[in-house]
């Protein structure tokens, strides 16, 4: 399963000493019992911490450079609950170097036309106070998610919701670690990209490894470990021997078992935490890794084909922002060009990911085709229908742009007894010509991430955060 440490989120309160005690004991009671609220609907691993009412530059300031050096706080939220005068959040927000959002709230939800007087006043005063702290982030220049509405409203908690989700994803970019074994597929294009860009940008570490350290590791493999694995097979898919005696087909997973113990050997001790393989640069392998590469990306191994590394890091971040759900590396295929039926069909030759399956997997031996190794094993499913969401990270040579497109995915019902891959159809937005169309205009790749458990809005915070250009086709 998927492996990251638990993040928090620190939930700070601005106040000013003017008010007195009682009222400022009162802000922590009511900051308090919004937080609890927060916690208790958001519900995620990543739990919100109220860190204090503050009334000082000092404190601001301390709170803020602690932040900065924790490496389990994912981000800041901070609330106005009534007027903290600008000035004093300066040097703190000029130190921050990690996401913060604006959370734009009141305790009480209606004006107490019947009992309001200057006590209410000088108790709830965010709306006066949201203007002085939105002024000073807007003079700082300082790229911060604005979210409205009252803590108790469940719509306005899932956007919080949503911008945790895309500060975990921030925070997992600086952490990617990839190894690339073998260089990109030689003439594609798409694959290509400015490696220092992306580790000055994105945080990301991209290391190449030529295939024999892969084949090194294969050739260690012990007999024990496979046949311990296999059996584990044999509980978890359901084998479909086609045409294929047992004995060759027994003989061809246990190729792909060797693989995956081998792969997962060198990622884990290495610490890296996606990966790429090229077909073209895998002399001394004897298959394709296909069911290898599966059953690591079903752990929350970020991967993508013929060298693709843009898509790999990708991958893994959208894995983590997902909980590893329902979300993983695809390719465009074909098209199905019927007014009432049309489609497009997602898949990859051996890769695609499990946790995007919606029928229970099936392991085959097929040929491939292309490659001019052994037929591979592979596991074959039919994918999710539903909404969703696939983005393709763009090089466009002077800086990177995240193309974001919703998709609506179909329930797949035709039988088709030859293909022997995993499939998924959906129509892009906002229609299928038109979906299409954009993708193609705004230079988007045929190798994608898609997620049926990532929305548009985060993806979108994903890219705010990370100062990153994106486009969105609606």
């Amino acid at each position: 399963m998927l492996h990251t440490n638990s993040q928090e989120f620190w939930f700070v309160v601005g106040s000013q000493e003017l008010y007195g005690d009682e009222t400022l004991h009162q802000v922590k009671l009511n900051s308090i019992e919004i937080v609890n609220r927060m916690n208790e609907f958001i519900d995620l691993s990543h739990e919100i911490i109220f860190k204090g009412v503050m009334t000082s530059s000092d404190e601001i300031l301390q709170v803020m450079k602690e932040v900065n050096y924790r490496d389990n706080v994912a981000g800041i939220i901070t609330w106005m609950h009534t007027f903290s005068p600008a000035k004093m959040w300066i040097q703190g927000l000029k130190k921050l170097q990690k996401p913060l959002l604006h959370f734009v709230t009141q305790f009480t939800r209606e004006i107490p036309w019947e009992s309001i007087d200057m006590d209410y006043l000088n108790l709830h005063q965010s709306a006066h106070g949201d203007r002085e702290f939105g002024f000073m982030n807007a003079r700082l220049k300082k790229n911060n998610k604005v979210i409205v509405g009252h803590w108790s409203n469940d719509l306005t908690l899932e956007k919080v919701r949503d911008w945790m989700k895309a500060t975990i994803g921030a925070g997992e970019s600086e952490k990617i670690k990839l190894a690339r074994f073998g260089d990109n597929m030689r003439n594609v294009a798409v694959s290509e990209g400015d490696k220092l860009e992306a580790a000055i940008k994105f945080g990301w570490t991209v290391d190449y490894y030529g295939i024999g350290h892969l084949v090194e590791l294969i050739s260690e493999v012990e007999k024990d470990e496979v046949e311990d694995l296999f059996m584990k097979y044999r509980e978890l898919y359901t084998f479909d021997y086609l045409n294929y005696p047992k004995d060759v087909f027994h003989a061809t997973v246990k190729e792909q078992i060797k693989i995956e113990i081998a792969l997962r050997k060198f990622l884990t001790e290495a610490g890296y935490t996606a990966f790429t393989t090229n077909f073209e640069s895998l002399h001394g392998v004897g298959q394709i890794p296909g069911l290898a590469v599966q059953r690591l990306v079903s752990e929350g191994f970020g991967f993508a084909a013929e060298g693709d590394w843009k898509t790999a890091a990708m991958n893994r971040i959208m894995k983590v922002m997902a909980n590893n759900q329902r979300t993983g590396f695809l390719e465009d295929y074909t098209y199905n060009f019927l007014d009432s039926n049309s489609y497009i069909l997602q898949s990859h030759m051996l890769e695609v990911d499990p946790t995007l399956a919606q029928t229970k997997p099936r392991m085959i031996v097929a040929p491939l085709g292309i490659g001019n190794k052994a037929d591979p094993a592979r596991l074959v499913f039919d994918g999710p229908a539903g909404t969703g969401v696939v983005v393709s990270m763009i090089d466009e040579g002077s800086e990177f742009k995240l193309l974001i497109n919703k998709v609506e995915a179909i329930t797949v019902k035709e039988p088709a007894p030859k293909l022997p891959m995993a499939r998924i159809m959906w129509r892009p937005y906002p229609s299928f010509e038109e979906g299409i169309r954009k993708w193609i205009e705004s230079g988007g790749g045929h190798h994608t991430v898609a997620s049926f458990n990532i929305n548009v809005n985060q993806l979108i915070d994903w890219s705010n955060i990370m100062n990153l250009k994106y486009t969105l086709i609606k």
